[in-house]
């Protein structure tokens, strides 16, 4: 029995199609790669963060020393410059961050260093108008806990980003305006124990591997989309002959 369809490419689509699926090829592999690069660096984080604590002193460390490693600082907390961190959700109930600066020493030619310290999660107060009241150890305290860089890449539904004490977001360029005080490149987000009341509890860092993953996934969706399409478009129906 003859073929009753018969594929009739046309140099132009053929040409259009080639090169579109060459592309989305290419980037689904490009995002795949991203994948397992980040998953490498999340392996070497895991890593870091198993090595011994590296101290931080009133000698200025470089970010890149000691980002993603567990870090201990001694010192006695600065209350009056402190931020809390609004729209914080802890097991469904909104409260802040606290972020103090800690006085880790004196540094050369003269002041004090400070390094900032993520402390912990507290519920916020029925009323907005009045925050919520922080315990703060009087005297010295050690204090051991992750060291991060905050990310200015974030959400900001309004240009009101903080009021007063109160701050949508921290970044380090934002509180150096604010503040007076000499920092390290770091946040410790705290892990050591202290009679504060406060919660710690931190999510591992997001590298969105899943991310790349779903644009790969994407990508190779489409260029099976224009391999079809184009298939269908150069099948065509043989036309029936006619009998006497």
């Amino acid at each position: 029995m003859p073929a009753r369809y018969q594929f009739q490419p046309r140099l132009v689509t053929t040409l259009a199609a080639a090169a579109g699926i060459a592309l989305t090829l290419a980037l689904a592999n490009w995002q795949l790669g991203r994948a397992h690069e980040k998953e490498g660096l999340a392996a070497r984080l895991e890593l870091l963060a198993r090595d011994a604590p590296v101290s931080l002193t009133a000698a200025e460390a470089r970010a890149e020393d000691v980002e993603w490693r567990r870090v201990t600082a001694r010192g006695r907390f600065e209350p009056r410059y402190a931020v809390y961190l609004d729209n914080r959700m802890r097991r469904g109930v909104a409260g802040y961050h606290v972020v103090m600066p800690l006085e880790v020493g004196k540094m050369r030619g003269g002041g004090s260093l400070y390094v900032l310290v993520n402390r912990g999660w507290i519920a916020g107060s029925p009323e907005r108008a009045s925050l919520p009241r922080v315990k703060t150890p009087e005297g010295a305290v050690e204090v051991t806990g992750l060291a991060v860089t905050p990310s200015r890449r974030f959400l900001e539904l309004s240009t009101q980003v903080k009021e007063g004490s109160v701050w949508q977001n921290l970044t380090l360029e934002r509180y150096r305006e604010a503040f007076p005080i000499a920092l390290q490149p770091v946040v410790i987000q705290q892990e050591s124990p202290l009679d504060d009341g406060l919660a710690r509890e931190w999510d591992p860092p997001n590298l969105g591997v899943d991310r790349h993953y779903g644009y790969a996934f994407q990508w190779f969706a489409l260029a099976a989309t224009i391999l079809v399409f184009y298939l269908v478009i150069h099948v065509k129906r043989r036309p029936e002959e006619k009998t006497d």
